[in-house]
């Protein structure tokens, strides 16, 4: 302002005095914006920057366990060392698979109840995720059997699209690192389905007959017992029994009732040896 007064008594001319006022004003602006950005600059270099140092321990933890426990093996791990720590006594037997057996024991808790079967179902896990967790959560329980009934989430794409050889290869590795551990496997046809609920027009329905055709065949091929699920819950769109389920792809206690004395009696074929 005082340079501004000094000018105004030095400039005799109007129109030059015109042109200094607008340069003045311009400098002004120019002045207050720059004085504001330099502020916020200052004020943004006190925030601390964002190192891993900084981070909150739970943080870390928890992001680290989302990344780790992908298969979710930490889901049976206290079950898993309180049955490891036991004298096996009974002949056990792992069900390995998704929401459809991890239900299983909810929806009809007689089945498994006063018996050596153990639970290992998942709900939505796909054929990768539980061949990562195929150690923790078979093989260390010593069981001498373990059945196994996996595919139809790969095929809904849960963990992302893949293909029937994918899923058919992730089956076989599971039943070769059974029976390298000396384990019996039963392998279960794939439940029918003609949609997903959470992820419709997938057209499910003959990608499971192919699957089933390649898990039977090599159970055949192998002496592996098979239990077939499908032909006993199938419907003529080759979705499941309406009176089977209430969303088309996990069974009722009524559909729990079809599979229980089918696989029952594949249990007992195959430890009588036969």
């Amino acid at each position: 302002m005082v340079l501004f007064a000094i000018i105004i008594l030095v400039v005799d001319d109007y129109f030059l005095f015109k042109m200094i006022k607008k340069l003045y004003i311009a400098f002004l602006f120019s002045f207050v914006f720059a004085f504001i950005f330099a502020d916020n600059i200052l004020q943004a270099q006190k925030i601390a920057p964002l190192h891993a140092d900084s981070i909150p321990d739970t943080v870390i933890h928890k992001k680290k366990h989302n990344k780790a426990d992908w298969a979710k093996l930490r889901m049976y791990a206290t079950d898993n060392e309180r049955l490891k720590s036991m004298p096996p006594g009974e002949q056990r037997i792992v069900f390995m698979g998704n929401s459809i057996t991890e239900q299983w024991k909810t929806i009809d808790r007689s089945f498994f109840a006063a018996k050596p079967y153990i639970n290992r179902g998942i709900s939505g896990q796909t054929t990768p995720q539980m061949l990562v967790r195929f150690r923790e959560d078979v093989i260390e329980l010593k069981p001498d059997i373990v059945v196994i009934l996996a595919g139809i989430n790969d095929i809904a794409e849960n963990t992302g699209p893949t293909t029937l050889d994918n899923i058919f290869g992730n089956i076989v590795s599971m039943a070769e690192l059974a029976k390298a551990n000396n384990i019996k496997v039963i392998l279960s046809s794939v439940l029918p389905a003609y949609d997903f609920p959470w992820n419709p027009g997938l057209e499910p329905a003959e990608k499971v007959v192919k699957l089933n055709t390649m898990i039977k065949s090599y159970a055949d091929k192998n002496n592996i017992a098979y239990v077939d699920y499908y032909s006993a819950m199938v419907d003529e769109r080759k979705g499941l029994k309406a009176e089977l389920s209430d969303d088309g792809v996990h069974p009722t206690l009524a559909g729990y009732k079809v599979m229980e004395p089918l696989v029952e009696e594949a249990i007992a074929r195959v430890l009588k040896g036969k």
